[in-house]
């Protein structure tokens, strides 16, 4: 089979499998692709995320990963949600998780149909492949707009005139030579809307995303207490954020055609944060089964619950956080400290004297000042 005709049958196969999007693209990127992730590391805008700065001579280049690589297919599923996800951000005594996470864990599900793929392009080529979603050093947002998928836009997110910024992203490197496709030209133009709607301003400009700044990374790969000028930004998201692809125009243009659907978990479509705070580890591994949010552990979990309870103002809330003053986690002890300072600071006294650990200890103090404050003021 040539490489038209197994370009055109992989694009079929690919359709029947439920895939919303598939291109192809040669495996090599342009130059200042490698030389901008160079950059990004040594401003430190990756964060904690330090797997990003491991080997990056892998991550430069499709051959860097896997020298056989002669073409890369990549592969897009739409998961466009039916309503607005950030209409939940009004309704202060419920959290707010992303859009991506409020059904089945995407990397099971794109995994399976990709293997499955994979498999047939390996009986139907003779030759070898690899299959990756989100799980190796792999330059997918570039890889997709070099494939004619989308364009990253000033988000740092895919952005597809078919799909808008709702696309799930998984590649097959293989060493067929497959006819590539046009890639995507950049249709931002001078529309700001994702920058100018984050809440943290974690884009000190276009095209350019600091984590150590963004609501997703700190509240999914950040594994410490959050820092204080973003817990207010946070408001009542729980897990990611969804605003600056929300607000994305072309979003407008985006269809509904996916074949494979990621159905929002009614457990968490508006959760109360008081019944999320109450769980302990076994309850939060089985309410999480089978979502990318158990990845997180109940402690993170937890941590960002009682932000957002804070951030409610809700004294009725005050409560269930005294409760986890005592819990076995520093990491939730100290943020019912921050949430107790805030809706009741009177649940605080006494409660310190066998604290011990010092990051908690620092969010004692700084309740202190706070009070102190607003007795000042």
């Amino acid at each position: 089979m040539g490489g038209v005709e197994l370009k055109t049958a992989l694009i079929a196969k690919a359709r029947a499998l439920g895939f919303d999007a598939v291109k192809v693209t040669r495996a090599e990127l342009h130059d200042e692709i490698g030389t901008g992730l160079d950059g990004y590391l040594a401003d430190g805008n990756h964060g904690g995320m330090d797997w990003l700065s491991r080997e990056p001579e892998r991550r430069r280049q499709p051959r860097g990963l896997w020298p056989e690589a002669r073409s890369v297919i990549v592969l897009g599923i739409n998961y466009g949600p039916e309503g607005d996800p950030m209409a939940g951000l009004a309704h202060k005594d419920r959290g707010v998780v992303a859009a991506y996470a409020l059904g089945k864990d995407y990397h099971d599900v794109v995994k399976k149909r990709m293997k499955e793929l994979g498999r047939w392009l390996g009986q139907a080529s003779a030759l070898p492949l690899k299959v990756f979603v989100d799980t190796a050093p792999v330059m997918e947002k570039p890889l997709a707009q070099a494939a004619g998928l989308g364009w990253q836009g000033k988000h740092t997110n895919l952005v597809s005139r078919e799909f808008g910024s709702w696309l799930f992203l998984g590649e097959i490197f293989t060493a067929a030579e497959l006819p590539p496709d046009e890639p995507e030209i950049d249709h931002c133009g001078s529309c700001s809307a994702c920058q100018d709607v984050c809440p943290t301003s974690a884009f000190p400009a276009p095209y350019r995303l600091d984590a150590r700044r963004c609501i997703s990374y700190l509240t999914i790969e950040h594994k410490g207490p959050i820092p204080v000028e973003f817990r207010a930004p946070m408001g009542n998201r729980i897990y990611g954020c969804d605003d600056c692809l929300a607000v994305c125009p072309w979003n407008k243009f985006a269809s509904r055609t996916s074949e494979i659907a990621f159905h929002p978990r009614d457990e968490l479509t508006a959760p109360r944060l008081a019944d999320l705070a109450s769980l302990d580890d076994a309850a939060f591994r089985a309410l999480f089964s089978g979502s990318p949010i158990k990845r997180i552990g109940r402690d993170r979990f937890v941590r960002n619950v009682l932000i957002a309870m804070g951030n409610s103002m809700d004294r009725s809330l005050a409560s269930v956080a005294e409760v986890l003053l005592a819990d076995a986690s520093p990491l939730v002890r100290g943020m019912a400290v921050w949430a107790l300072s805030i809706l009741n600071p009177g649940l605080l006294s006494g409660k310190r004297t066998t604290e011990t650990d010092s990051d908690v200890l620092a969010e004692w103090a700084l309740a202190a000042r706070a009070v102190d404050d607003r007795a000042a003021g």
